[in-house]
């Protein structure tokens, strides 16, 4: 019976009491038979509330109702089919447009009636996507799944513990309606699923594999900063090894540059003696040649002494004693041909910000203040600073952006973002500082895009279309192809260009920022797919393209690769075997399902 907790029941399950069931029932066998891309009302896991369907959701929801009902009529398919394709986007993104009040989303009506007229606003075939900021995770983490993942699902989740609504007035609204009622576990992060979403499901040319150096070590129960290099790899996602070698096997069976991969920046003299590597830039200079290097200043990842016991900490990028030996490593005259082979060895990719509740001013540069860019930048020109997700402060979900450009705060004439703004206006004058867009656009575009087009804006007017940098922070958040599709069509709208001086999005602006601009800071030439890097240089024009990924990618994972990436443990009958059976059991078109728990009507 509805509303009773049987034993082995959905209703067991969730964390509804019998009262609360009453006016609830399961997504899937409610009332919502469009199986849009966009959900269109709150949907919840089973641990929280979800909220009432809003009167803009219902108009949302009405308007896909409409537009996809005569559409499926004239393409002889069923509404569920037709809303599993390309129109379905299509009509999620004329009906976001109508209940903003603001054409956001390049979209015309052809695509939704018509087969095939998904290109008129579209990403076009020949885009090259350098996406610079990828993640997979090692295959021997497994459990529960990740926050991040959540907020982009749309489930509850601390990033937003009171359930409060975005810019359109939805709760928890997913980022990706790809992923809703798809189980969040670690699996989803490993490299098989990887593989499929960046290279199979997406139009990313080239990516850059990212790791992170935040680990906390458990001691006693209680976790603390690590000692050494070798404690934090324990912690991390993915190593600085791991990460070379998924780089190197990528495009061994390729067999052209599809893959590039960051090296770890661990700051201190003491990371220059470490017990295990010695110094460790050098190490991985000479036996992961990384194409670029990844730092978080807000991770404990810098260690100050050589005192085996003394705990790493944060740090800054101006800080002379900390942070310029280690590009003194970097820039050392013995590595200076290594430029020749990889062209982007200058440059720094620095994680600032996503910080809600870091406090303001130059105390938080660790955090992502942008306070300690300036002097790095004008000390040293030969390096590039790229400043992934342009330092912007709230973290994963940016109501509080909303707050900033609603409070009336100018900085430089434009609404003062924190710290973007601030970013973006200290640091324009520097011509080797770039912004980096990675969670940023993704955490704005759906759900609040009036901020989405304000940051699109200050950066095109304060940097130029030249030193913006796309990177899609996947696969936390599911295949990156959902905000290729979004900013190819993402707009800013003529009277934010004329009140705030912002230049328009244009078509040669978005090529740049999806892949001209990390191409020319990565040495990657003829991007039209023809030349992949410049130590390819072979006369046989078919061996200088670009080759896609095999479908059959699985099967050539050697074993020492799986054993890398079983760090610290390792079996051979290990859980990237067990994907290929569910990827093939979801076929090829999504269902746009949600298993989950919705208000009643």
């Amino acid at each position: 019976m509805a509303g009773q907790k049987v034993p082995g029941s959905r209703e067991e399950e969730s964390w509804f009491s019998e009262e609360q069931l009453e006016h609830l029932e399961p997504a899937d066998e409610g009332p919502d038979e469009l199986y849009s891309p966009v959900p269109t009302q709150m949907v919840s896991n089973g641990e929280y509330l979800p909220n009432p369907q809003t009167a803009e959701q219902k108009q949302v929801e009405r308007r896909i109702y409409e537009l996809s009902g005569i559409a499926a009529r004239r393409q002889g398919v069923s509404r569920r089919q037709f809303l599993a394709g390309t129109g379905g986007f299509a009509v999620s993104f004329l009906a976001m447009n109508e209940a903003h009040g603001a054409e956001f989303f390049k979209v015309s009506k052809d695509e939704v009636y018509e087969r095939g007229a998904h290109g008129l606003h579209g990403p076009p075939r020949n885009l090259f996507v350098f996406d610079d900021q990828l993640h997979t995770i090692r295959s021997s983490r497994t459990g529960p799944g990740n926050v991040l993942r959540d907020i982009a699902e749309g489930n509850h989740s601390a990033l937003n513990p009171t359930d409060l609504p975005d810019e359109l007035g939805g709760i928890n609204t997913p980022w990706n309606p790809a992923l809703v009622g798809l189980p969040n576990l670690n699996l989803n992060f490993q490299l098989v699923q990887f593989m499929k979403d960046v290279y199979l499901d997406a139009q990313v040319t080239i990516g850059i594999l990212s790791n992170n150096t935040s680990a906390a070590v458990p001691d006693q129960g209680t976790p603390r900063a690590p000692k050494n290099i070798k404690e934090s790899e324990a912690g991390e996602f993915l190593s600085a090894t791991q990460t070379a070698s998924v780089r190197d096997w990528v495009n061994q069976i390729a067999g052209s540059t599809r893959m590039l991969a960051h090296g770890q920046l661990y700051p201190g003299r003491g990371n220059m003696v470490d017990p295990v590597y010695g110094d460790y830039h050098r190490w991985q200079i000479e036996n992961l040649h990384p194409d670029s290097w990844k730092g978080y200043t807000s991770a404990n990842s810098a260690k100050l002494d050589s005192d085996p016991n003394s705990l790493m900490t944060t740090w800054v990028l101006d800080d002379e004693q900390v942070a310029y030996p280690m590009y003194e490593v970097i820039t050392a005259p013995e590595y200076r041909q290594y430029l020749r082979t990889h062209p982007g060895f200058y440059n720094i990719c620095i994680h600032k910000g996503l910080s809600t509740n870091a406090p303001d001013g130059p105390g938080s540069a660790t955090a992502g203040f942008p306070s300690d860019i300036p002097k790095a930048a004008r000390d040293w020109p030969q390096l590039n600073f790229l400043i992934y997700h342009s330092c912007i402060r709230p973290g994963f979900w940016v109501r509080n952006a909303l707050l900033d450009v609603q409070s009336g705060n100018l900085r430089q004439g434009v609404p003062d973002i924190l710290w973007t703004t601030r970013f973006l206006v200290d640091c324009a004058q520097f011509s080797n500082v770039y912004a980096e867009l990675g969670t940023t656009f993704a955490s704005s575009v759906i759900t609040f895009p009036s901020v989405c087009a304000h940051i699109l804006g200050q950066a095109l007017r304060f940097f130029g279309e030249d030193r913006v940098l796309f990177g899609s922070d996947s696969v936390w958040y599911g295949s990156p192809q959902w905000q290729i599709e979004a900013l190819w069509r993402f707009q800013i709208p003529e009277w934010m260009q004329h009140r705030y001086g912002y230049p328009a999005l244009t078509e040669r602006a978005k090529r740049k920022i999806f892949g001209l601009n990390n191409a020319r800071l990565y040495g990657i030439k003829n991007v039209d797919g023809r030349l992949t890097t410049p130590d390819r240089d072979c006369e046989d024009e078919n061996d200088r393209r670009y080759h896609p990924v095999p479908l059959n990618f699985e099967s050539l994972i050697p074993i020492a690769l799986k054993k890398t990436m079983e760090f610290p443990q390792f079996a051979l009958n290990d859980v990237l075997s067990k994907l290929r059976e569910r990827y093939l059991a979801a076929g090829p078109t999504p269902s746009n399902t949600r298993h989950g728990w919705i208000r009643k009507a």
